[in-house]
């Protein structure tokens, strides 16, 4: 019986001649994969390279790119496009000037058009750096972030302000940079006018990208910079220090002196050697002063000045100072039954017995002096360690008359 399949008996069918069929497949496998032997990562990099070259480009995209050069027909990018995109000079103009844009440098840009002048890509790169402000200013109004912005323009009821490439309004109740407590009309203007240009830290309040909404606060960031400034200042202050200061208020019980981002108190006792009662006669605020760091309260996180210990006693050099015998002049302070007190100076007080005020009898020292009056007094005895200084008003007569020491 022949068989089925048509071949001769004892023939040996095509399909199974092995040395014809292999080199055909080895020919197929080379032209299905002509470089099989490459590192995956190479063609991984060749396939994203081609990918971006001839993906299509559409409005709004962001890309990073890098400048190949600037003239007055803008600046060129390469984008990893086809063709090169080009950002108007007007809209850089600012940054090339300033030198913050140069060739070979990395820039964030978005596409304006894909086909824009020419051959080239219209790039923004103020736009990119808007869209990208806003996700940053939305981040930092989640994380407490502080800002630099730029004063732009003033507005109605507050500031226009620049930053991370976005204007945000910031209120007049959150200016912190100049004092318009009080003020209205043009002098309210013209104390905004001034502001225009200045940099200043800046807190996020409010921000909302697609009401095109940014509130700012510049009071917030100053009081943070304050407390961080305090902070500081408590960590590295010590007890002894002499500091230079400025009075910014004063009240009933004393004056405070800021030292540089943190206020410390001055109590009444503090203020003069003499004894004070309106801190108004010793400081006023704005006075620039040399105070002593007396005490500082970590916890509490206060500090205690002293003015008067930046200067001398004057108790400790009284005795070269007055001699006995001598004449001075002093200003009547107050006055008790057994006679006047008269200062000679700031801490330095003397006492005119009631028998010293006259040669006659007086019945209360109010009959011949009284607070506020200036005069020659003789100086009769002086003592600093029991701090007392004797006078005579009397005695000014009896003997020569001659020039107050």
């Amino acid at each position: 019986m022949q068989p089925s399949d048509g071949y001769a008996q004892g023939a040996a069918p095509e399909s199974r001649k092995p040395a014809q069929a292999e080199p055909i497949q080895a020919e197929a496998r080379s032209q299905e994969s002509p470089d099989a032997n490459a590192p995956e990562e190479d063609m991984g990099r060749l396939m994203a390279v081609a990918e971006q070259e001839y993906r299509a480009l559409r409005r709004g995209d962001m890309l990073e790119g890098t400048v190949v050069s600037i003239d007055r027909d803008g600046i060129l990018v390469d984008v990893g496009a086809k063709s090169e995109g080009l950002i108007p000079l007007s809209d850089a103009q600012k940054m090339v000037d300033e030198h913050e844009l140069a060739v070979g440098d990395s820039v964030f840009v978005a596409v304006v058009q894909p086909e824009g002048r020419g051959d080239h890509i219209l790039l923004s790169l103020s736009r990119a750096r808007s869209e990208r402000g806003w996700k940053d200013l939305q981040a930092g109004s989640e994380n407490g972030t502080m800002f630099r912005g730029r004063v732009a323009e003033t507005n109605r009821g507050g500031l226009v302000v620049e930053v991370e490439g976005v204007r945000g309004f910031l209120p007049l109740s959150q200016i912190s940079s100049v004092r318009i407590n009080g003020l209205a009309g043009e002098d309210l203007d013209r104390a905004l006018g001034e502001m225009i240009g200045r940099e200043i830290p800046i807190k996020v309040l409010e921000v909302n990208r697609k009401r095109n909404r940014l509130i700012l606060s510049e009071r917030a960031a100053v009081q943070e910079l304050r407390q961080q400034r305090r902070d500081e200042l408590l960590s590295e202050l010590h007890e002894g220090e002499v500091r230079t200061g400025r009075v910014t208020r004063i009240c009933e019980f004393g004056a405070f002196v800021d030292l540089g981002g943190a206020d410390g108190l001055v109590h009444l006792s503090e203020l003069a050697w003499h004894q004070v009662t309106n801190p108004a006669d010793v400081v006023q605020v704005g006075d620039e002063i040399k105070v002593l760091v007396i005490g500082i309260d970590h916890e509490r996180r206060k500090i205690s000045l002293s003015l008067r210990r930046t200067q001398a006693e004057p108790w400790t050099t009284a005795a070269d100072r007055y001699k006995v015998g001598a004449l001075v002049e002093g200003r009547i302070t107050r006055l008790t039954a057994f006679g006047a007190f008269a200062q000679l100076e700031d801490g330095l007080e003397g006492l005119i017995h009631v028998s010293e005020l006259s040669n006659h009898h007086v019945a209360h020292p109010r009959n011949v002096v009284k607070e506020g009056d200036v005069l020659t007094l003789r100086v009769l005895r002086v003592e600093p360690e029991r701090r007392r200084l004797g006078l005579s008003l009397r005695q000014v007569d009896v003997m020569d008359q001659g020039e107050p020491s």
